[in-house]
């Protein structure tokens, strides 16, 4: 009798236990279910928050590229006009199509190649600035060389140090060519249309100096804000072209 009844106590306790078990794996599982759905949720409303902006962008590019055929269609190639307008056209013609290539590329940026695209973005508007710099005063060197990058099969640069190190280092080679452009200019005494663009070149110099020092406390998670901003820009710049090129009509 004393048997059975521990027995059935046993398995009583048996099941008690069994069933606690189940509750805390069905807490478990819950807990882990609804701790994944604000992350799930947060990553969708991310993405769409994405394809607006780039939705946006091509809302823009395409606005600025039928006010470029617009002003193609009613002044022709070869129409009378001056050499340095002929030379803004060709500009803007170009700037017009690599805008478009901008909002593409962005397109297909991630967190894993969003880095090695913003750096060597950056350096070939640094290139582009430079080349300006360099005509506008009369220098063939302006200070520090550019430095080589490591680059995989197909040409693309890769990043070979963590991220923060990176960084800092870029940030640090790009700063030292801003300091170079900015002594070359302080060096040149000029008036009239040419001290306009002497202006113009020291605004843009200014600029990427401060794009710098933005970059100076970037982290990875700031991936999209960073590139977003970047094409955006771009879009501006070339935006104030085409309204150049309307004013030269």
């Amino acid at each position: 009798m004393h048997q059975r009844i521990i027995a059935v106590g046993l398995l009583t306790l048996s099941m008690a236990i069994g069933g606690c078990r189940r509750d805390d794996n069905a807490t478990r599982d819950r807990s882990t279910a609804s701790s994944a759905a604000p992350s799930k949720d947060r990553a969708s409303e991310l993405q769409r928050q994405r394809e607006d902006d780039l939705a946006k962008m091509d809302a823009r590019v395409a606005a600025l590229e039928r006010e470029y055929q617009e002003q193609r269609a009613e002044r022709p190639s070869g129409t009378a006009g001056t050499t340095s307008t002929a030379a803004l056209r060709t500009e803007v013609k170009s700037d017009v199509a690599d805008v478009r290539k901008a909002v593409d590329n962005l397109r297909t940026t991630t967190p894993e190649n969003w880095w090695d695209r913003h750096m060597a973005a950056l350096r070939m508007g640094f290139d582009d600035v430079e080349t300006d710099v360099k005509r506008f005063t009369g220098r063939r060197t302006l200070g520090p060389s550019k430095r080589s990058r490591v680059t995989d099969a197909s040409g693309e640069p890769v990043s070979t140090a963590p991220f923060t190190s990176s960084r800092d280092k870029f940030v640090a080679d790009m700063h030292a060519r801003v300091d170079a452009m900015k002594k070359a200019l302080d060096n040149v005494k000029t008036s009239g249309p040419r001290k306009t663009e002497l202006n113009d070149l020291r605004a843009r110099v200014n600029k990427l100096g401060n794009d710098l020092d933005s970059l100076k406390s970037a982290s990875p998670e700031d991936w999209w804000a960073l590139s977003k901003a970047r094409v955006s820009d771009y879009i501006d710049r070339v935006d104030k072209s085409v309204s150049r090129l309307d004013n030269k009509r």
